[in-house]
């Protein structure tokens, strides 16, 4: 009599935990909604991205002395040389990459630029920077760039490729600029082709540039 009563009382036992395990699976089962919802967001995610101009091998290898020469005395984040095409401009990265490739289509050929002096600015992104000509071939680069992304600038394009970035004084800027013609004093001579444009992430936000990356690139003909 006592056996039966054990083994009764050991089968519901038994009986109540496959009951929890059942109760468990079902809850702990993943929602495959719920992993369509996460990739939509994810696809939904927008950043800032801006098209550059890159400047040939040669030419950046000079470049980049003269900003490391620059940052070694006034400090700053390092960055790719480029010609800016495209500011700053909020989209998905579907969006942004569909956008900059008909912007290149636009653009084809290569052109030229040709640096007109050391110029300072008046913000972070354009401390200290190599002013280029606007000839019509930079300038409607640019604009069918721009034209492709939407983007509305609310002052006309300057183009420039920027060797420092910095929050420095008005006197700072004037001796970065000094500084720039004794680290190349040819500098505003110097002409060079654009034979490839590059679509970046550009957090305008992150000021240590850490989270800037090339998401593609295009190759003029």
């Amino acid at each position: 009599m006592l056996n039966n009563i054990f083994i009764i009382k050991f089968l519901s036992f038994l009986g109540l935990i496959a009951i929890f395990l059942l109760f468990y699976s079902i809850l702990t089962v993943p929602d495959p909604m719920q992993n369509v919802q996460l990739n939509e967001a994810d696809t939904n995610k927008t950043e800032v991205y801006s098209v550059w101009a890159i400047p040939s091998e040669d030419v950046s290898v000079r470049v980049k002395k003269l900003m490391g020469g620059l940052r070694s005395e006034f400090g700053g984040p390092q960055f790719e040389p480029h010609v800016t095409v495209v500011g700053a401009v909020r989209l998905t990265e579907e969006e942004a990459r569909d956008k900059f490739r008909k912007g290149c289509e636009g653009v084809k050929k290569v052109y030229s630029v040709t640096v007109e002096k050391v110029d300072i600015g008046t913000f972070f992104y354009q401390c200290v920077y190599l002013l280029l000509h606007p000839t019509n071939e930079v300038v409607e680069a640019s604009a069918r760039c721009c034209s492709s992304f939407g983007y509305n600038s609310s002052s006309p394009y300057m183009p420039h490729m920027s060797i420092l970035y910095a929050d420095l004084t008005d006197e700072e800027k004037k001796k970065a600029q000094e500084k720039a013609y004794i680290l190349d004093e040819s500098i505003d001579n110097l002409s060079l082709q654009i034979s490839r444009l590059a679509l970046y992430k550009t957090d305008t936000e992150d000021k240590s540039l850490k989270s800037w990356e090339k998401i593609e690139e295009y190759n003029l003909s």
